[in-house]
């Protein structure tokens, strides 16, 4: 009796260590991480990203998970970061006074070229920090387990 009861009890533990970590995370656990790539100089497409990071994160926080968004933008995208020429920065500086889990990346590469190109300074919004690539950025995100979004 003991023997089954031995038995019954080691297969039972062996079940729990082979289906816990193949369970899903609880809601409250780690947060969902999503990279947006914005790189069409495009104003429907720039709100179409910003529209994408409103609906997840009210999406997922009604059900109480935690969520992260980076916008990612680069080549004729950064204009949605520049503050001279940004169709959407009042947008984004309004959803940066409500919106904490979205931050915004501007790629140095990019900012560079548009200088030189141009021969005067690229200013970008507050909201943003700059990257050295946006190209790297987004795989780095991705190799770190980041959802990705292209709209």
């Amino acid at each position: 009796m003991l023997n089954k009861f031995t038995a019954a009890l080691g297969a039972a533990f062996l079940a729990l260590v082979i289906l816990v970590p193949a369970m899903p995370a609880a809601a409250g656990s780690d947060p969902i991480r999503i990279a947006i790539h914005v790189d069409d100089n495009d104003k429907f497409k720039m709100n179409l990203a910003l529209n994408n990071a409103e609906n997840v994160t009210r999406y997922y926080e009604s059900k109480g998970q935690k969520v992260e968004i980076r916008i990612v933008a680069y080549g004729p995208g950064l204009h949605m970061l520049r503050a001279d020429t940004s169709p959407v920065k009042a947008r984004i500086a309004k959803m940066a006074l409500t919106l904490d889990n979205i931050s915004f990346a501007a790629c140095g590469n990019t900012k560079v070229k548009m200088m030189k190109k141009s021969g005067k300074p690229v200013p970008i919004i507050a909201e943003a920090k700059m990257v050295t690539s946006g190209v790297v950025e987004l795989v780095e995100l991705q190799r770190q387990g980041w959802a990705y979004i292209k709209p």
